[in-house]
């Protein structure tokens, strides 16, 4: 195994190569489940280190690779995981590599993650391995569900389940975090990230003139309540100490100033922390919308959709993390996440089949009042945390 002096110098030599990739995968930014150009990329990369992989999995852009243990060592195996989609967001960087897609960006720096991961495979390629390495590239983490796909069609059960090589123990995976400084980390054990569910109702009226309301069922009027309504789910129905949120993300109705429309659209998500939790939100959600359509005169359509599960780490999983980036940066740019946050993550799939651990890296330049928030179209994945990134990857890989 490499020195820690040593493994810095070998990810030292890749860098210039792994930012390339960023900078081009930058440019050429896709969407969840089209990922192809990508997916080429990775194959590319893979394919010129030697690097045994299987392709088409997770809806047919997935990649997983496989580098086997030296001297036929025998240590439980670690994967180690990078999404590979962009969103649907014009960009507003004005950088030279900005996206050349109209509409569609790197906004939440999946392509940062893409190129950390080919850069560890550079660096473990050419040394020593006491374990195998399972290098999962996925697709369509913004929305799609990639991770539970990959699952179901073997990524981590190794080449007898679906996959390749032998099946992991361990799995980590790592975001970008602009609140987080550069050189520096954050995670915590148990949960991470929030569950993520997602409604589309409709509230069905009666249209009318404008003028004449009287003659109507007014689902505009019956909406306002609803979205107030929904808001007592967190003050009223959950203890304050727990956590949820309901969030009303996008209002459709009307056609113009004077005509009551017949119905309104409403879209949005609702995250918790808490399988309880989780479940009374949704039974109340159902009641407040149904119960509060009903005594306005209404009626209620709802497509309630239960997404990513909690991202919670494995607490054996995370101190291995924490004591290899204590190690690899020192124990103060190594930091403990006092909550967690209610963003969410379908890496939260792949703990239902190994012990798995998330962390943020830091992008966020030192001293800065603030940087670009993910999903805004000014957002760049900081290229400064890419060392860092493929140092404590490789290491997870060899020690974790």
């Amino acid at each position: 195994m490499p020195t820690p002096s040593d493994l810095k110098a070998r990810v030292e030599r890749e860098l210039a190569s792994i930012v390339a990739i960023r900078h081009d995968l930058h440019q050429h930014p896709e969407l969840s489940f089209q990922e192809s150009r990508t997916s080429g990329v990775v194959q590319r990369e893979l394919g010129a280190l030697g690097i045994e992989f299987k392709a088409g999995l997770g809806g047919g852009t997935g990649v997983v690779g496989y580098l086997p243990p030296s001297n036929g060592a025998s240590e439980p195996g670690v994967a180690l995981r990078a999404d590979m989609d962009a969103l649907p967001i014009e960009e507003r960087t004005g950088l030279e590599y900005a996206s050349r897609t109209k509409g569609v960006m790197h906004a939440c720096g999946h392509d940062g993650h893409t190129a950390i991961l080919i850069g560890a495979a550079k660096v473990l390629s050419k040394v020593e391995r006491p374990r195998g390495v399972t290098l999962v590239f996925q697709p369509a983490e913004e929305g799609g569900g990639g991770a539970d796909v990959m699952c179901r069609e073997g990524a981590l059960a190794g080449a007898k389940g679906g996959g390749v090589g032998t099946a992991p123990a361990r799995i980590y995976g790592l975001h970008g975090w602009p609140q987080v400084e550069l050189g520096t980390v954050v995670t915590r054990p148990g949960p991470l990230l929030a569950a993520v569910d997602d409604f589309d109702v409709t509230i069905v009226g009666r249209q009318a003139h404008g003028a004449y309301p009287h003659q109507g069922v007014d689902p505009i009027v019956c909406a306002a309540q609803v979205v107030t309504a929904l808001q007592t789910i967190a003050s009223r129905s959950v203890g304050p100490l727990d956590s949820v949120v309901v969030s009303v993300g996008a209002i459709h109705a009307g056609t113009a100033n004077n005509i009551i429309p017949g119905e309104v659209r409403l879209i949005g998500t609702v995250r918790s922390l808490r399988a309880e939790v989780r479940a009374l939100a949704k039974t109340r959600f159902v009641e407040i919308v149904e119960g509060t359509s009903r005594a306005c005169g209404c009626g209620a359509k709802i497509d309630y959709h239960e997404g990513y599960p909690v991202t919670a780490n494995d607490p054996e999983a995370t101190e291995r993390f924490l004591a290899i980036a204590r190690e690899a940066i020192g124990p103060g740019a190594v930091g403990i996440a006092p909550e967690p946050t209610m963003g969410g993550e379908d890496f939260a799939y792949y703990g239902a089949h190994a012990r798995a651990c998330f962390f943020f890296l830091g992008v966020k330049p030192a001293g800065a009042a603030g940087y670009p928030n993910l999903h805004q179209p000014e957002y760049d994945f900081n290229d400064a945390a890419i060392p860092l990134g493929v140092e404590l990857m490789t290491r997870l890989a060899l020690e974790g």
